[in-house]
């Protein structure tokens, strides 16, 4: 039997797992998949992250995406709708209630289409880290009062 020597405690545990492709992962959050399987749907209704998956089992019940959804979402709508409101105010010189009438339910659409996206992808690169209990070996520590 081969005996193998570890320089540090690190080199240890990184053998002892098989590296996760963050991007494979992001994309399956992406598409609202478990990370893991890319099958099983991570979200159990709109935004509610499910248990675990219904595929392979996966645990997701310890994510912790929090606030980063919300805050790229605002960001990537922000980068889109500016522009655009900058653009039209320019060239057209449309009156106020056009604005009201085309870019509320533009920005109200676009949030509820990339929310749930990029919290899927938050919670894939999560996965991939090992962030938050993804990792099987360590438990997250308990607060105690």
């Amino acid at each position: 039997m081969e005996t193998v020597e570890y320089s540090s405690a690190s080199d240890h545990q990184q053998s002892r797992h098989k590296t996760r492709d963050r991007v494979q992962a992001m994309l399956r959050g992406v598409r609202k998949k478990c990370p893991g399987c890319g099958r099983g749907a991570v979200f159990s209704s709109f935004l509610k992250v499910a248990d675990s998956c219904n595929h392979c089992g996966e645990e997701l019940h310890h994510q912790k995406s929090d606030d980063a959804a919300p805050y790229f979402t605002i960001l990537i709508i922000g980068h889109i709708t500016v522009p655009l409101l900058l653009m039209v105010e320019r060239y057209l010189h449309p009156p106020v209630w056009v604005y009201a009438a085309t870019l509320i339910p533009l920005v109200i659409s676009l949030a509820l289409l990339i929310l749930p996206r990029i919290k899927g992808a938050i919670i894939g690169l999560q996965w991939a880290l090992r962030m938050h209990g993804f990792d099987e070996d360590k438990t997250e520590p308990v607060d105690s009062f």
